[in-house]
């Protein structure tokens, strides 16, 4: 009973030691641990709060109410029809807000033929019925059809097409828009983060991967055939225009033997026919239109081609196409075979190129010196992509802001700004327009504020959909205001 009574009148107190004595601990180890961390290698560190993080003041929020409400507003601009100017149009209400003003006015340039080739494009397809290209590269901000399907979305409601366009056949990431099923035997080769080393030739394809049903090998390995499938389903979710295509395009090359190809409009066969051996550049079409929005294709043979896309388009209007590229940081393009690239820009009609790249880069780098050495690969690349595609305009989407954790709180990446005006000095000096999403955001410490919001995951870095349809209004507006310039230096 005595030695009862001592435990509970001493239980408090030995608490109180032992809290006292860790609140010591910590404080002797924030004052000893390394500033930076210690590294544990490749991207992994161990870091501990120091004491003057804790007691320094927290940077503040930053409001982008403002931001949204331009968003909201810019989301209504119409485009002016090149026969009748509206008198008054939104765009000049609009204009009365320095905010909106600046954010719908934001895309950048020093050629003033920056954007012509793709202005002018759009300004024929009402007399010359055709279909135009926009090929949106990016890395994971995209994947998923984000931004792009906004962009698809109003492009198409106002210059006409229909289609999502090209699609891999095995796509690193879900999209809303597509879903892809695949039979036994497939694999995806990329190169838009290192050469896949299992590829003896550069013929990656307009998506910089391609896909197959059985691994490389010589014949002589096997005589039996193979026999797999593949299945793709467009979804009502990508809107009315992005489920009315009427053809279906496979992109192939690269087989040593020729591959029985059946393919179905819905249970219907609709084609069967032998895909070619060899060349680099193949394409098979398919007319669709029985009102089913999933379509199969089963192919037999003793060797697979490389495929390097499917398309689902029409004839004429736009399509936009969302090429995600997870991990890339659009250093790749000198890799690819130019004369295979160049017939995809051709025969596809390219006449916008977007680049949204950067934020995969920044975590390599470490000072501005670094910042200004990316900018001047991204200088080579988009070199390489102007002479591949010398019909195209080429907009460059910087990136966006990326935090990360400093003490107990998330700042912008130290060399963000640098790398982002590295990239567009880069731009802008190749003849590019740029487009400063980080700016459009809010600049400097924005990203918690769009976490806040729910428009941002909490790895502070990407947009949830929600976030990244806000971003993609902006840009079109951007590029809808300066489109609509254009439209009245012609009147």
């Amino acid at each position: 009973m005595l030695s009862f009574y001592f435990y509970r009148m001493h239980k408090p107190f030995h608490t109180f030691l032992f809290a006292v004595f860790v609140f010591l601990a910590l404080g002797l180890l924030s004052f000893t641990f390394p500033e930076k961390g210690i590294s544990l290698g490749n991207e992994l560190s161990i870091s501990f709060p120091s004491i003057k993080s804790l007691f320094s003041s927290v940077p503040p929020k930053k409001d982008i109410s403002k931001i949204l409400r331009a968003v909201d507003n810019a989301d209504t601009l119409v485009l002016e029809d090149v026969d009748s100017l509206s008198p008054e149009p939104l765009t000049n209400e609009l204009l009365k807000d320095s905010v909106i003003k600046k954010l719908i006015t934001s895309l950048q340039y020093t050629n003033k033929n920056a954007l012509l080739s793709f202005f002018q494009s759009l300004g024929e397809l009402k007399t010359n019925p055709k279909s135009i290209r926009v090929l949106h590269y990016g890395d994971s901000q995209i994947e998923g059809d984000r931004i792009t399907d906004y962009l698809r979305l109003k492009l198409q409601g106002q210059f006409g097409g229909n289609g999502p366009g090209l699609i891999s056949l095995m796509p690193i990431s879900p999209s809303v828009t597509n879903k892809i099923t695949w039979g036994k035997g497939w694999d995806r080769y990329n190169i838009f983060t290192a050469k896949d080393k299992r590829v003896f030739h550069a013929n990656y394809g307009v998506l910089g991967g391609f896909c197959r049903f059985c691994n490389y090998k010589k014949l002589s390995d096997t005589s039996s055939l193979l026999s797999t499938d593949l299945k793709i389903t467009t979804t009502k979710l990508g809107g009315t225009n992005a489920t009315a295509y009427k053809k279906v395009k496979l992109f192939y090359g690269g087989a040593q033997t020729k591959t029985w190809c059946e393919f179905y409009d819905g249970p219907a066969l609709s084609g069967a026919d032998s895909l070619e051996a060899g060349g680099a550049f193949r394409v098979k079409e398919y007319n669709v239109g029985l009102g089913s929005l999933s379509h199969q294709f089963k192919f037999t043979g003793k060797d697979s081609p490389d495929f390097y896309a499917l398309s689902l388009e029409s004839d004429h209007g736009v399509m936009v196409d969302n090429i995600a590229l997870r991990g890339s940081s659009g250093t790749f393009y000198h890799q690819v075979n130019f004369g295979q690239m160049k017939q995809f820009y051709d025969y596809l009609n390219v006449k916008l190129i977007i680049l949204q790249f950067g934020g995969n880069a920044l975590p390599s780098i470490k000072d501005a010196t670094m910042a200004v050495n990316y900018a001047g690969y991204l200088r080579g690349q988009i070199n390489i992509i102007k002479k591949m595609a010398p019909q195209a305009s080429i907009i460059f989407i910087g990136p966006a802001d990326m935090s990360v954790k400093e003490g107990t709180e998330y700042v912008t990446h130290p060399q963000l700004e640098a790398t982002r005006d590295g990239i567009k000095k880069v731009a802008l000096e190749t003849g590019c327009a740029f487009f400063d999403m980080y700016d459009c955001m809010g600049g400097s410490n924005s990203m918690a504020s769009w976490v806040d919001q729910k428009l941002a995951a909490t790895d502070y870095i990407h947009f949830s959909p929600q976030g990244a349809r806000k971003i993609a209004t902006l840009f079109y507006s951007a590029l809808i205001t300066e489109y609509n310039n254009y439209i009245k230096t012609k009147k």
